[in-house]
């Protein structure tokens, strides 16, 4: 049963009108609701009891109005009836299972991606591409409060920032209100009332907090690691010496970045994501094969947990939802190796297939739901090639375009729709921020630019924006840039790393 509709929203507000329930016809709505529940994606329903249970308890709801007249739906016991057996509803979802399966229809997910988002009450605690989806439930972000009214204003301050109006039920007097009766800005709760509004009332606020299940698709990995939601890291490097720093920084609040913790050894590496973990690939000096790993879940550091097929550095990072991929560089000659390594399990890389060119000196890596990208870099001469390899199959990459200008160094960043590579040396060094798309082959156009030209940097992606932390100018840097992915436009400088460096990789969760 879907856990949104197991919240409040089994009443459909759009129904709701003049300050109170319309009628019983309009609460029947009720059960259209339910009959259309095979086809949303709901929890738990191998726990029948539970299923039964909460179903029952729909049901009475949809025979206790029809028992009543129409006259009667405004009835404040009718109310009463409704509220109670709706927020007994509210208890048993509140102690469903904690491990549960999710299913659409009566099939448990199967060769299906299901994009799980954490927080507001969802946390994964693992991801799969067949069978089941494990994550826990806390319902401890739904609250209610109670406003006293003397008459005087309209306008209340609320305790919870409220995003939009369907986040919370406003009840007057033991009347839900129609949406259309009231507005919310973040904190401020304004009544739309038609008449003075009455001394010692009641008004209660009900605030909802839905869980994040943007539905399914069908295809490859499922999540992505490729973007994230809370922090942006950028590990190792050159200062100079050598560093081993794993400093990171908020995606939520423009700052400046913190050290919480090392890697095993400092070098420049490739980086890679998975849910719960960042990844450090090859690097300098050496060449290295290493393949470092940190938690995101605890600042920590980094162990070691494998080795790529080949030392190799100045290496591209690429990230599906099960594996982390690892692309050209030097050996120190140019190679074009794809190397292919699990997140499920520690271990070795596997030669998973080739570029179209041999390439290195710091190609720009991006990722998509089912490819990976590595654009520009050095053959020698600079190039301009966009290569592509699917992740569902190893495989050779394609060439499926050109950026605006050859060059290498630059950092790669990712919305789900386009691949950014930003920055980077030609010569002489750029600022250019390029875009090209993922749901079509095709060249890159210049979107912006960097606050300032630099090469040799991390690149890192939140659900929302890009970011370019450190690098060279030819001098070494601290500035972590962001630009947006809702719209074409130049980067603002937002924080500074714990320590200029260049050549450090990008993680992000």
């Amino acid at each position: 049963m879907d856990l949104n509709r197991l919240k409040l929203s089994q009443i459909d507000t759009s129904d709701i009108a003049n300050s109170e329930f319309a009628s019983k016809s309009s609460v029947d709505t009720v059960q259209d609701n339910v009959a259309a529940l095979d086809n949303n994606v709901w929890v738990n329903s191998n726990d029948y009891s539970t299923y039964t249970t909460v179903t029952g308890l729909i049901n009475t709801v949809q025979s206790n109005v029809d028992a009543l007249p129409d006259s009667a739906a405004n009835d404040y016991s009718t109310y009463t009836t409704l509220s109670g057996l709706i927020n007994t509803v509210q208890d048993n979802v509140s102690t469903v299972s904690s491990n549960t399966q999710v299913y659409v229809g009566d099939g448990l997910l199967s060769n299906t991606t299901l994009r799980l988002t954490a927080g507001d009450g969802l946390t994964i605690s693992g991801n799969t591409t067949s069978g089941e989806a494990t994550f826990t439930v806390s319902m401890s972000n739904v609250t209610s409060q109670t406003i006293a009214l003397d008459g005087s204003a309209n306008s209340f301050s609320i305790v919870k920032a409220v995003s939009n109006t369907n986040m919370v039920f406003v009840i007057y007097n033991g009347l839900v209100q129609d949406p259309s009766r009231y507005s919310i800005d973040s904190t401020t709760l304004t009544l739309a009332n038609d008449e003075p509004i009455v001394a010692g009332a009641n008004l209660e606020l009900r605030y909802l907090d839905f869980f994040s299940l943007p539905g399914t698709s069908a295809g490859g990995g499922g999540g992505s690691s490729f973007q994230g939601t809370v922090s942006g890291y950028s590990s190792g490097g050159f200062a100079p010496p050598y560093v081993t720093t794993i400093d990171k920084f908020s995606f939520s609040s423009d700052s400046n970045a913190t050290d919480v913790g090392d890697l095993t050894q400092g070098r420049y590496s490739a980086g890679q994501s998975s849910a719960e973990s960042g990844y450090n690939s090859g690097g300098n000096p050496g060449p290295l094969n290493t393949i470092d790993k940190f938690p995101f879940s605890a600042d920590a550091n980094a162990t070691d947990v494998g080795d790529l097929t080949q030392g190799r550095y100045l290496v591209t990072g690429q990230s599906s939802a099960e594996s982390g991929y690892t692309s050209g560089g030097l050996t120190p000659s140019v190679v074009n190796t794809i190397d292919k390594f699990s997140f499920a399990a520690d271990g070795n890389a596997t030669d998973v297939g080739d570029l179209t060119q041999a390439r290195g000196f710091s190609s720009a890596g991006q990722s998509s739901t089912s490819s990976g990208y590595t654009s520009g870099g050095f053959a020698p001469p600079y190039v301009t090639t966009i290569d592509k390899f699917s992740f569902a199959a190893d495989g050779n990459a394609t060439d499926v375009g050109d950026l605006t200008q050859a060059r290498n160094g630059a950092a790669g960043q990712s919305s789900t729709t386009s691949g950014y590579t930003s920055g980077g040396f030609a010569p002489p060094i750029v600022n250019t921020i390029d875009k090209f798309p993922f749901s079509s082959d095709g060249n890159a156009s210049d979107v912006g630019d960097l606050t300032q030209g630099r090469y040799y940097f991390a690149g890192q992606s939140s659900t929302v924006s890009g970011y370019s932390s450190g690098g060279r100018d030819p001098s070494i840097l601290n500035t972590i840039d962001k630009f947006p992915f809702s719209t074409d436009a130049n980067a603002t400088d937002v924080g500074d790393l714990t320590q200029a460096r260049g050549y450090a990789a990008g993680q992000q969760v």
